[in-house]
């Protein structure tokens, strides 16, 4: 199946900077949307970005003109930097990827979240 691997995480001060990674493998043939959503405590796991194959991207209302998403399609791995966060940027982040294994089935697979800590 497919595997993903994220990184970066971590305790960032508001206005700072932060950048996530998510490394996806396995039996993959082509991989579609990549993506980026956080989930803080009692609320619903919310999107923050997604790139599609074509690296056309939306965002989060909350999130535009602060994240970038973007992706390195040879090596199915999709970032996310984060600049000017607001302590409301604190959540756990999920990676998620969809697209296609070797076997032409369709996967949507998740990551296992990574903590984003916005504190001074």
């Amino acid at each position: 199946q497919v595997q993903l691997v994220e990184s970066g995480g971590g305790l960032v001060q508001p206005g700072g900077s932060l950048k996530l990674s998510c490394a996806a493998s396995g039996r993959i043939s082509v991989v579609d949307a990549m993506g980026w959503y956080r989930q803080a405590p009692v609320k619903q796991r919310e999107l923050v970005a997604v790139v599609a194959s074509d690296e056309s991207a939306e965002y989060a209302d909350s999130v535009k003109g602060r994240f970038t998403i973007s992706r390195d399609s040879a090596k199915n791995t999709v970032l996310l930097q984060m600049n000017s966060v607001h302590p409301e940027d604190t959540a756990v982040y999920f990676c998620n990827v969809k697209g296609h294994l070797a076997t032409a089935s369709f996967f949507d697979t998740w990551g296992q979240g990574t903590q984003v800590n916005v504190s001074s």
